[in-house]
């Protein structure tokens, strides 16, 4: 980008588009909406058809091309560079850095979070997790108002990711002894998410931890009555076990299983790593992000590129989520 500084995109704690130091004036909806469509790009091309049905939704211009053209040239002066969304084949780009679109970064983030804790590294997965988190502001787990205006599943998405990245956030500073914090982190998220059970089993070792057992039980009770009459459901596995193992005199206290490290010989059908695996990590984050907000992914690639080593060992970090 010309002299000014990097462009910044805010789209978790509200929209702002700033340059450098210098906040920019970006108002109204479609503007706005514009911006955000295109920094979600994270600097690729988006569509033209895309954009168009993003800012006007059911209400296209008689003339959509001149439209969103006559609305980039605003977006331009209201930068301060004709460079600043560049016109390519069929569609725009904005010249942005993913790193600096929050919501992206926040992805990026919670992904490499995610696997630090089940690599086994609750220290470093609480600090990339904490970054993660502090981008959302007071209300992380909150679908994001301006990317629901022109991305609805990508809001949901990340919101779903945000609550994800609590627990995680949780788990970690619960691994580390930090049961205070862990049980107030879960507390909000299940303030915010009363059906949330894996932030409610945690929250019971939280509390059984620190020697609050009648307030653990107390939140099993909450998430049974919750599940049954919003879903219809009963507690899962992980749920009952803690809750049985809190009955019974004489048991120790419930603490968390234990992080299993990638490679770890273990029951199912996935078939145990014959070498190590090194130098991919950016790729398994990835696939961490993208299963957050879906459960079917698909490893492309030429041949011999390593697609099934790599499926192999996002499988074996994720099998604790998923039946074989």
């Amino acid at each position: 980008m010309n002299g000014g500084g990097r462009l910044r995109v805010t789209l978790l704690g509200g929209f702002q588009a700033a340059r450098g130091d210098t906040v920019l004036s970006v108002s109204g909806a479609r503007l706005q909406g514009l911006v955000t469509r295109l920094a979600l790009g994270g600097g690729r091309a988006v569509e033209q058809g895309v954009l168009v049905d993003a800012i006007w939704a059911e209400e296209p211009p008689a003339g959509p091309a001149h439209a969103l053209q006559a609305l980039v040239s605003r977006l331009r002066r209201a930068i301060g560079s004709a460079d600043a969304v560049v016109q390519v084949a069929g569609g725009y780009r904005l010249d942005v850095d993913p790193a600096d679109v929050d919501a992206l970064r926040f992805e990026q983030l919670a992904a490499t979070g995610r696997y630090r804790l089940r690599a086994g590294d609750p220290d470093a997965a609480a600090t990339v997790l904490g970054e993660a988190v502090a981008l959302w502001g007071d209300r992380p787990g909150t679908e994001p108002a301006v990317v629901a205006a022109v991305a609805p599943a990508t809001a949901t998405r990340l919101a779903h990711t945000s609550a994800e990245a609590v627990a995680d956030l949780a788990e970690a500073e619960l691994s580390l002894g930090r049961a205070d914090a862990s049980a107030a982190r879960l507390t909000g998220l299940l303030a915010d998410h009363p059906a949330h059970e894996r932030a409610a089993a945690l929250l019971m070792d939280a509390l059984a931890g620190q020697g609050r057992q009648a307030e653990a039980l107390t939140v099993y009770e909450r998430i049974r009555r919750t599940l049954a009459d919003a879903l219809g459901a009963d507690p899962g596995t992980a749920l009952r076990d803690r809750h049985l193992r809190l009955l019974r005199p004489g048991r120790s206290t419930p603490t968390p299983p234990p992080v299993e490290r990638p490679g770890r010989v273990r029951t199912g059908n996935l078939p145990a790593p014959l070498t190590s695996f090194v130098g991919r990590d950016d790729d398994l984050a990835r696939i961490s992000a993208l299963l957050a907000g879906g459960r079917l992914i698909t490893v492309v690639g030429p041949g011999g590129a390593g697609k099934t080593r790599l499926a192999i060992e996002a499988a074996h970090q994720h099998h604790h989520e998923y039946r074989d």
